[in-house]
Parts: C-alpha cells; sequence; structure tokens
C-alpha cells in the first residue's frame, strides 16, 4: 500500500501512496502540503527527526489520519499535546465535519501550527490554543468537547485523568497508543473505571487501507461525575469525609451544652 502514484511526482516526503487519495479525497493536495511542510520545514524547527522524511506517510499522516474511522459525526474534538499538528491535522483534513482545537503548551510548536494551519487552508475548521490542560480555559470551568485525542502523550492512568475533565458527559477518549496497547490496558483498566471511563476497549483503525494499522484505545466518560470531580464540585458545608464528619459532630455537643447553661423561656438562673 506504499506505491507511490504515478500521476504525482514525489516531493520532499517521498511518494504519495495510494491509501493517501481514498482517505483524503478531494483533500489530498492540502494532505500533500502538510506531510511536505513536516518535511521541511518541521524538520528544521525541530518538530520531525530527520530519520522520520521517509516514513512520514504511513508511520504519521496515514496514521493519524486514519483515526477518523471512529470520531463520531459533526464532533469537536480536541487535539491535546499536538506537537506537529498530530494527529488533529490529519483528522481534519480527512473529515471536514470534525472541528478541532489544537492543543499545545509551546510557543514554538504554537507558531508553527498556525502557520500549517493557514498554508493548507484549514482556518474555519482547525484553531490553535497554547497551553495545558486545564490551565487553558478547558475543562469544568470552561469549554468541554466530545472527543479528546492523544498521540503517545502519557501513561494511560494518567492520560485519563488528564482528558475526563475536558469531555462532555459521554464523550470520548480516543488514545493512540503502540503494539504493548492491550497490556496498557490491563495495567490501566481499573484506574480509568475508577476515573470514571466506561465502556472502555480497544479498536484498530485502517485495516485493509494502509501497511500497519492503528491502534487506538476507546474511552466514554461516564455520564456520572468521578469521584475526584466530585470532591471538587461539593462546597465545605456540603464534605463528608471523616474530617468533617468529627467537626460536625463538636459543633453538636458544644451548643447542646450552651443550651443547658442558657435559661428557658420563662425560667430565670439562680445566683
Amino acid at each position: 500500500m506504499t506505491d507511490s502514484n504515478p500521476s504525482r511526482p514525489a516531493g520532499p516526503a517521498g511518494p504519495v501512496p495510494p491509501a493517501a487519495a481514498e482517505l483524503f479525497g478531494p483533500r489530498l493536495a492540502a494532505a500533500v502540503h502538510f506531510t511536505e511542510l513536516l518535511a521541511t520545514a518541521g524538520v528544521e524547527r525541530g518538530l520531525i527527526g530527520p530519520r522520520e522524511t521517509d516514513r512520514l506517510w504511513e508511520r504519521h499522516v496515514l496514521n493519524c489520519g486514519v483515526l477518523a474511522e471512529v470520531v463520531p459525526p459533526d464532533a469537536d474534538a480536541v487535539d491535546v499535546g499536538s506537537g506537529a499538528g498530530l494527529p488533529g491535522i490529519p483528522l481534519a483534513l480527512a473529515r471536514p465535519d470534525v472541528r478541532v482545537v489544537l492543543l499545545e503548551p509551546m510557543e514554538r510548536r504554537c507558531r508553527f501550527l498556525q502557520e500549517v494551519v493557514a498554508a493548507v487552508g484549514l482556518e474555519d475548521q482547525v484553531s490553535v490554543l497554547r497551553g495545558r490542560a486545564p490551565d487553558a480555559g478547558i475543562g469544568p470551568e470552561g469549554r468541554r468537547f466530545g472527543v479528546a485525542v492523544a498521540r503517545a502523550v502519557a501513561p494511560l492512568e494518567r492520560l485519563g485523568a488528564i482528558l475526563l475533565p475536558m469531555l462532555q458527559p459521554g464523550g470520548v477518549m480516543l488514545a493512540m497508543r503502540g503494539s504493548r496497547i492491550l497490556e496498557e490496558l490491563q495495567d490501566a483498566r481499573g484506574s480509568l473505571g475508577t476515573q470514571g471511563w466506561h465502556p472502555v476497549d480497544v479498536v484498530v483503525c485502517g485495516e485493509g487501507r494502509v501497511d500497519e494499522p492503528t491502534r487506538v484505545l476507546r474511552a466514554v466518560r461516564s455520564s456520572q461525575l468521578s469521584r475526584a470531580e466530585g470532591r471538587k464540585g461539593r462546597g465545605d458545608g456540603e464534605r463528608h469525609d471523616g474530617r468533617q464528619v468529627r467537626r460536625t459532630a463538636r459543633d453538636s455537643r458544644r451548643s447542646r451544652e450552651v443550651d443547658r447553661d442558657q435559661p428557658t423561656r420563662g425560667q430565670s438562673r439562680s445566683t
């Protein structure tokens, strides 16, 4: 599936595989331009390793683009730790109906992303936001998304804790992982469930389309608050931990003692 397209000469990123035309359709030219930017400016500015240029299509652009197979229609998506725009930009190119926010903490990477979004004509569909979750205005007090995508950002347990506050109830986490995805899931399943992810499964994208399909952990945010969010959402008077219970009982005893020392209505204290 990596044979070149005879009608298109090889560019800085090498020949364009036929799978790219199938995946990106009328946006193939934009996908080619994006891949060439990765191979040139992306390498020059340290976002892509120089050894990756020969495998940008298969290992990066197509690998991320096939994520489109499992994104719900008309979704609002956030790409957390976008880096060079992977997977967010290939996802947007493959799915014109999906709006994407590229969330990236590093200023130089954000500048690159803004330039790329303009160069490939995605200004009306893709925006760049500098920051980390939740301090980027995303989460319980800010905007929430229907889909959060991430590629090699953090271990699953930590990633789940990062992404859950960014999603609406019923929102979907799509975490691209490597060949050990089943082992990772086995280790993290209990923690993910406690955080508020259910159901959790593994899906394979791009089978029959690309040489190496993409393995994705898919998890749905429960409609109920996780324990952590529940604690954050309750006021001091509604806390139910042991310290609050003990304090409430102590205050009640003090109140009864004061009442015994006060005269009841119609009586006077003896001297």
